[in-house]
């Protein structure tokens, strides 16, 4: 194995970790009710870093991967822009259209408020773009390793977050710890399958890089903009810090692409 599988194992595994300790805040109570607090905070930052990942460095790579491996289209970027719009209503159709949405967090409560059935639609709601998180860790660092490095902290930066909502959705429907975990560990496996699978049988299924990355970049935006942002405005309210964590996450991308380009090298 290279040592780009060893990095690509490493994000997935982190990633999926995330996800279960997401849903571990909720036990116990203090601690859960600590994190909510921040919950928004963390929501903000992470999307402001997906927003300036996405549009700073994948598309931009998309564009010149796709013009590289097509050189007969010339400037023709109709089909790659077409693959991410369908990466972006392939999420709302899967978290919106066949699974119910809840805000984040807003579903615990100890006495059952939502049916089995509807949290676990739910929650494969989510498996589409859990899924694509990690397709666009493995298509962003084959592409280059500071890349992939940023869409990993794009990701890492939700997943938290993501392990909450679905540990809120299992408990508002009466289950317990055992079931949290169960749940958060099938959505932590997806991101770590989506990076396998491309890794893997990617090439061979003919789901090149130059397909692969407008896809998941699709998927990624629909969560940083249709997904995150409107859950800030959700819980933020009228409180400015909120609002403006997302420019801290926008801030933070770009100091970290700063260090990762001075380090690495370009």
């Amino acid at each position: 194995m290279d040592s780009i599988f060893f990095q690509l194992l490493i994000f997935g595994v982190f990633a999926a970790l995330a996800n279960i300790l997401g849903g571990l805040i909720l036990f116990p109570s203090k601690l859960h009710k600590n994190y909510k607090k921040s919950l928004k905070y963390l929501l903000a930052i992470g999307a402001g870093f997906m927003l300036a990942v996405t549009f700073v460095e994948i598309i931009p790579k998309t564009i010149l991967l796709w013009q590289k491996t097509h050189p007969e289209t010339n400037d023709d970027l109709y089909l790659p822009m077409l693959l991410l719009l369908a990466g972006y209503l392939l999420t709302q159709f899967f978290e919106h259209t066949i699974a119910p949405h809840f805000h984040l967090g807003e579903e615990v409560n100890p006495e059952r408020i939502i049916s089995t059935s509807s949290a676990y639609s739910g929650v494969g709601g989510m498996l589409i773009h859990t899924f694509f998180d990690g397709v666009s860790i493995a298509a962003a660092s084959q592409i280059d390793f500071k890349i992939g490095l940023l869409v990993f902290i794009a990701v890492f930066l939700h997943k938290f977050p993501e392990g909450f909502t679905v540990g809120s959705m299992i408990l508002a429907a009466g289950k317990g710890f055992r079931e949290v975990i169960i749940a958060t560990s099938v959505i932590g496996v997806t991101t770590l399958l989506g990076v396998l699978l491309f890794y893997f049988a990617g090439s061979s299924l003919g789901f090149s890089v130059a397909y692969a990355l407008p896809l998941a970049s699709g998927v990624t935006l629909y969560v940083a903009a249709s997904d995150l942002i409107p859950e800030v405005n959700h819980h933020g309210g009228n409180r400015p810090m909120v609002s403006l964590s997302i420019f801290a996450g926008v801030a933070l991308f770009f100091g970290i692409h700063f260090v990762v380009h001075q380090l690495i090298g370009n």
